[in-house]
């Protein structure tokens, strides 16, 4: 761990794909943090002092008291968490631009692709109302396609951007849930080895075991619960 006189980080987090890449990278760069927890099914997000934080009512989010010029600073979005923290540690984002150009396309390709498809996939597979066939086959058939790219991705190289780096604490905490996602990964042979690696760091399953407790408690039968997590704040 980092020295014991560094102030933690503050973490707002629930166990989420989202929340989990964070968890992942402050395990694997070794940094003091304190999860706060943001309990998504009882409106946390909403609260005036996570908005001050994370003005998007999304989590994760962090408060780092030890920021630029030793003054704290909040950062919202968890690719833009992802980065703040490679750059603050120098850890899994490299410098080198080349490099660096690598492991950016990748994550943005997560962020804006492989995170909300996949996202998307969960919620009409598993928590609409009404099962919309159309919305299903959609979202399923293009989380399929983006698991093709990481598959082909990962031919010849062992990690997205050839060494270790944030890119893949990205989107590992979406890959791990193809199941949810109705996907068939037996043919996604380099998929498979990467998963399996990754899922053997002890820092990843360190990050993914935060608060797991919490995880599934969140009862999504609901009407209250349904119409906070999904667009509409009860009254």
């Amino acid at each position: 761990m980092a020295a014991a006189t560094q102030q933690p980080i503050e973490l707002y987090y629930w166990p989420t794909p989202n929340g989990w890449k964070i968890s992942i990278m402050l395990e694997e760069c070794g940094l003091p943090y304190r999860v706060v927890s943001v309990n998504i099914g009882k409106g946390d997000q909403f609260k005036p002092d996570f908005l001050a934080i994370s003005p998007n009512n999304k989590m994760p989010a962090i408060v780092d008291p030890d920021g630029p010029g030793g003054a704290p600073i909040s950062v919202f979005e968890s690719g833009a968490i992802l980065l703040y923290l490679g750059r603050k540690t120098g850890l899994f984002y490299p410098t080198e631009e080349r490099a660096r150009v690598e492991v950016e396309q990748w994550l943005f390709w997560q962020m804006a692709g492989l995170g909300p498809m996949a996202g998307q996939t969960h919620h009409f597979r598993i928590y609409a109302p009404d099962k919309i066939t159309y919305a299903i086959d959609r979202y399923t058939n293009e989380t399929r396609r983006l698991y093709g790219v990481l598959d082909r991705r990962l031919a010849d190289r062992e990690y997205l951007a050839g060494a270790y780096s944030v890119a893949d604490m990205a989107a590992y905490p979406w890959a791990k849930l193809w199941e949810r996602q109705g996907q068939d990964i037996s043919g996604y042979q380099h998929m498979q080895r990467w998963l399996q690696a990754i899922g053997a760091r002890p820092a990843v399953q360190r990050g993914l075991a935060v608060n797991a407790e919490d995880r599934g408690t969140t009862n999504i039968n609901d009407p209250a619960v349904r119409a906070i997590l999904f667009g509409h704040r009860p009254a």
